[in-house]
């Protein structure tokens, strides 16, 4: 009997194999735990941004409807824009009183479902992310580039954009330093360095 088949020699093989095995399972559970991890987190993510699209599907569900209604609202600030400084008729005033009150409720309509009306105040700077440049309008007292009128009120659903507003805008002074086409003050035209958005530029044919 040689000196390799005696018992201590078969126990060290055997203690060797079995550490071997050991060494052997402990990378492979390691490397389970990783994929269990990493399958886990794209899971996770999975969901997340399933949720994330439903409630941005919920959330913009009225986008289309709230857009037809801005005719509604538009007619009835026309209607209303055009009524009589002095009212001595009951019934033309209590027609005018109930305009009133079907705006002033379609408007609390929208803002409780999110549709913010924008309506930039006179001097305002223009703003071609939710701003619509109609026209030009020289000699006034606001700055070049600033909104000198309201055409029509612009919305916007839980921030973002359903209608730009559209606006007048004050014109380059004649005294002021000519620049490159298109840049005012070093500046994109009316604000900002870029001019993305529905009011980059200035429609003419208004």
């Amino acid at each position: 009997m040689s000196e390799d088949d005696t018992p201590d020699a078969a126990d060290a093989f055997i203690a060797e194999a079995t550490e071997g095995e050991l060494a052997a399972l402990k990378a492979e559970v390691a490397t389970l735990k990783e994929q269990i991890l990493r399958y886990a987190a794209e899971a996770e993510n999975t969901k997340r941004r399933a949720e994330r699209e439903a409630n941005d599907a919920r959330a913009y569900a009225i986008q289309k409807f709230a857009r037809d209604l801005l005719g509604v609202a538009d007619n009835l600030a026309r209607a209303l824009a055009h009524e009589p400084a002095a009212i001595e008729d009951p019934v033309v005033k209590n027609f005018v009183l109930g305009v009133e009150m079907t705006e002033k409720d379609l408007l609390g309509a929208f803002e409780r479902n999110g549709l913010r009306r924008i309506l930039p105040a006179r001097g305002d700077k223009f703003d071609p992310h939710q701003h619509q440049a109609m026209m030009e309008q020289p000699g006034t007292d606001v700055a070049p580039g600033g909104v000198v009128e309201v055409m029509q009120p612009g919305y916007e659903l839980l921030g973002r954009l359903v209608r730009p507003a559209m606006v007048a805008v004050a014109a380059k002074g004649a005294g002021e330093e000519p620049s490159a086409p298109g840049k005012a003050n070093g500046a994109g035209a009316y604000g900002g360095e870029d001019e993305p958005g529905p009011g980059g530029a200035v429609d003419r044919r208004a």
